[in-house]
């Protein structure tokens, strides 16, 4: 066996397998083939909100294409199917490792550019990602899904307490859309000012609960749903615009800071580079369209 292991403190390294005979510590988490090995799922929840300090084990599994074989559908596994590369797949992602599901909800991610013919045909019929197929049936709209899996398996509850706090995530929730919507009209070149209110009203939703840095004072899936997406934003806005969305807004720098001490949603994170080549590339082609 030998292993091969990408180190930056500073980026998101990786961690690549030649053989499936391997051995771990007993605060790692990887992949053999499609089965992930968590020895201590104790040890994982307790520290899953500890800054990152030292590389993080994950072997990403490679992503399904039109090559190759189907899976058994409904033979009673768990499967949540993504792309490593879509935001809104990246919330069912955080909520299931969160949750410290790893070992009860399989990963299966979809080539999105070469996706295979069966995935629409045998497993769901929007052949879109993300999709949770469990108790024979597939959910799909990522939305519905982070709340699906945080009411119907254990683990950490990523729903509020208290109806003043579950009032204010229905209403952050059903502004999600709204806000992409209003940075990329900036990106776009429609209206230079649509991002900044954008990020002005997240500044101001940060204000609100006094008692930690996230949304609702706790984690929970309102930062699951915004977290994707500020990502991206924060690293587009600032290669193509020179824009620092943090500037002049310290509850989000903060919430920024703290979302990089959350591990269930580091280890999805995407390589920064690689996230902003690719949105040019995507500008680039629609140009010469």
């Amino acid at each position: 066996m030998s292993v091969g292991l990408r180190v930056n403190l500073f980026s998101y390294p990786s961690i690549w397998l030649s053989s499936r005979d391997v051995s771990v510590s007993s605060s790692s988490s990887l992949y053999v083939g499609r089965k992930i090995l968590r020895p201590n799922s104790d040890l994982y929840l307790k520290n899953r909100t500890k800054p990152l300090l030292a590389v993080i084990e994950s072997s990403r599994v490679p992503e399904l294409d039109s090559s190759s074989e189907p899976l058994q559908v409904f033979d009673g596994s768990t499967r949540l199917y993504i792309s490593y590369t879509c935001p809104f797949a990246q919330r069912a992602w955080i909520a299931r490792n969160y949750k410290g599901l790893q070992d009860k909800i399989e990963l299966v991610p979809i080539d999105l550019k070469n996706r295979p013919a069966w995935y629409k045909e045998k497993v769901y019929a929007a052949n879109k990602v993300p999709a949770l197929e469990h108790n024979n049936r597939v959910i799909g709209e990522s939305l519905d899904l982070i709340k699906y899996i945080d009411s119907n398996f254990e683990g950490p509850s990523l729903t509020p307490d208290g109806l003043e706090k579950q009032a204010f995530a229905d209403e952050l929730l059903s502004y999600t859309d709204s806000f992409s919507k209003a940075v990329r009209s900036t990106l776009n070149g429609a209206d230079n000012d649509a991002s900044d209110a954008a990020f002005d009203y997240i500044e101001q939703a940060l204000s609100k609960f006094k008692e930690g840095s996230f949304f609702l004072g706790q984690f929970s899936l309102v930062d699951v749903a915004y977290g994707p997406f500020i990502e991206r934003f924060k690293l587009i806005l600032k290669d193509v615009m020179n824009m620092d969305i943090t500037s002049g807004r310290p509850n989000l720098a903060l919430w920024i800071q703290e979302m990089n001490k959350i591990e269930a949603y580091t280890e999805t994170r995407q390589d920064p580079q690689e996230l902003v080549e690719r949105y040019k590339k995507r500008v680039q082609a629609e140009a010469r369209v």
